[in-house]
């Protein structure tokens, strides 16, 4: 059972030293933020940090990412939870558990607005 947050990344490289530079000093990448455990500590990242399948507050998604890859992220955008069926059951069991927490009638419409449709099932991670 796995699941990860997939971002869009761009990142520079701000050499500490005033001989050294880089060219590009800009970067972009993909990163993946492991999903918590739905129902474990941290597993409402998504209901904390995403709205209808975009980060609700880039700014503190960036330093988040920052703070984790130890380089300036310029800009940061949520492409999708990729997870495997496992996960998703799990999740959805969580959140139908939970709908007060999601202000929301059903799984459905609480996973909807939150992640709008960016929510794409792998074989394995």
């Amino acid at each position: 059972m796995e699941a990860a947050y997939v971002a869009r990344l761009r990142f520079r490289l701000a050499p500490d030293e005033g001989r050294v530079s880089v060219d590009p000093a800009t970067f972009e990448t993909t990163g993946f933020w492991r999903a918590a455990e739905p129902g474990s500590d941290g597993w409402l990242f998504f209901r904390d940090h995403c709205w209808r399948g975009e980060f609700n507050e880039p700014r503190h998604v960036r330093t988040l990412l920052s703070v984790a890859l130890g380089v300036p992220v310029e800009d940061a955008t949520f492409s999708e939870l990729r997870t495997d069926e496992a996960y998703l059951e799990a999740l959805r069991a969580a959140v139908g558990e939970h709908l007060d927490l999601f202000n929301a009638d059903s799984t459905g419409e609480a996973l909807s607005k939150y992640l709008g449709s960016s929510v794409h099932v792998v074989d394995g991670l």
